[in-house]
């Protein structure tokens, strides 16, 4: 069935079978030596055409077990609520409605002269802002881009250094767009567990150290869990990241303009290739997909690339809406009290729940809190459901195994809604 003389060749009539269905998911591809023999040919041709088809996703090596044809995974759980249900939806992870800026009074100032092919790609006011904004995040001299939202960065920034099939060292528990993000773009998601203080450094260390080409970092608002690094992990990853200065360092901190907790300096002074994500998402909101990209001059050299080849520029629009909110002093006393409202309602449910004796808890940032299980999930989300709360479980947060807990998006709460919410998590865990 399997023909060819060439690597190339006999990848090409693989790729045929499997697209075809010859060749069905789960099957295991005929072992080196034998296909050789089969076709006549050396049994590094084989190998070669083995080699391709693993790094380009349609086939998974198994080392001494053999090389197997990919099967396709599940579809994995996207972000957002449900807006038709009867419940109390804590599930989608987005920011309050009513703390998102009325963008209709900022359309008067939107320019009205027509960008075209050629112009800049980030008008300079926004870029002169950006830059301000995001100069105690750079390790050194940088570029700032603009992408359509956190994922599309760090998508585009994966695909221009890494390969097919690379590992990239992420938190576990990860966000479920990151693990969507990988898996569908091929790369191979190799899980760093976390604690109230983030990545653990003898985790990340092992995965750098097991071949991992990137690192991707979230130093505050963690989603699923709302934890934020604290100044000594940083310093610690920070002096592991300094060791692997390969290694490219993606720090997703898409709450930043929102978040109560400190930055503290990640990027190691070794690392040759690095980027700072700041989303506009949980800010100005969801629909507005405009993120800001701060990064070393080569990687950004990389991402204009990947940009031109596409949509070559975020809307005009878009950035006109943003610089027009961001720089509004009316709206950036808004933004100090929503980052104050968050905080207190993190605080608040943190407090409820440790005055009725649930102590395996950490306070977060955010708008996500995470309760942690010792059990599958469902049954806890279940009896909160007859209670009257829709909540996320936690299982499809987990890279390679289930994470057991609850996100609780938190954002939309008032003061008796958390008192009422503590009491029946505290019935549902009595069950």
């Amino acid at each position: 069935m399997i023909d060819g003389k060439s690597a190339s060749e006999i990848f090409d009539s693989i790729r045929q079978h499997i697209t075809s269905g010859k060749l069905a998911k789960g099957q295991t591809l005929p072992p080196v030596r034998e296909l050789a023999a089969q076709l006549d040919v050396n049994r590094n041709t084989v190998a070669a055409a083995y080699k391709r088809l693993v790094t380009s996703g349609l086939a998974l090596s198994l080392g001494r077990n053999g090389t197997v044809v990919k099967e396709t995974p599940p579809p994995i759980a996207l972000e957002g609520g449900n807006p038709h249900s009867p419940l109390t939806d804590l599930s989608s992870g987005n920011p309050d409605p009513a703390r998102l800026p009325d963008l209709s009074q900022y359309l008067p100032r939107i320019n009205r002269t027509p960008r075209l092919y050629g112009d800049a790609s980030v008008s300079s006011e926004l870029s002169q802002w950006a830059r301000a904004w995001m100069q105690e995040t750079l390790p050194a001299d940088g570029e700032i881009d603009l992408t359509s939202g956190a994922i599309d960065a760090i998508e585009r920034l994966l695909c221009a250094h890494l390969l097919p099939g690379d590992s990239v060292a992420v938190e576990d528990p990860c966000f479920l767009s990151s693990i969507s993000m990988l898996r569908y773009s091929g790369f191979t998601a190799s899980p760093v567990k976390i604690d109230e203080e983030g990545m653990l450094p003898e985790k990340l260390e092992e995965a750098l150290s097991k071949g991992a080409r990137a690192v991707i970092i979230t130093p505050r608002a963690h989603n699923p869990t709302g934890y934020s690094l604290s100044k000594a992990r940083a310093a610690k990853l920070q002096h592991i990241l300094n060791r692997y200065p390969q290694v490219l360092v993606i720090v997703d901190d898409h709450f930043a303009l929102v978040s109560s907790a400190p930055w503290y300096p990640i990027i190691a002074p070794q690392t040759l290739h690095w980027a700072v994500v700041r989303s506009m998402s949980k800010t100005l909101g969801p629909d507005l997909r405009l993120a800001f990209v701060a990064s070393d001059i080569a990687t950004s050299a990389k991402l204009r690339l990947r940009l031109n080849s596409g949509s070559q520029w975020v809307s005009h629009l878009l950035q006109d809406l943003a610089y027009a909110c961001l720089s509004d002093e009316s709206y950036q006393q808004s933004l100090a009290e929503t980052r104050k409202l968050y905080a207190a309602k993190q605080h608040k449910l943190y407090s409820a729940l440790r005055a009725r004796g649930i102590n395996n808890i950490a306070p977060g940032d955010g708008l996500n809190f995470w309760l942690p299980l010792g059990h599958a999930s469902q049954s806890t989300a279940f009896a909160l459901a007859k209670a009257g709360w829709l909540v996320r479980e936690g299982e499809p947060f987990g890279v390679n195994a289930p994470a057991q807990g609850l996100r609780i998006t938190i954002s939309t709460l008032n003061d008796s809604d958390i008192t009422r919410l503590a009491a029946d998590i505290h019935q549902a865990l009595s069950l």
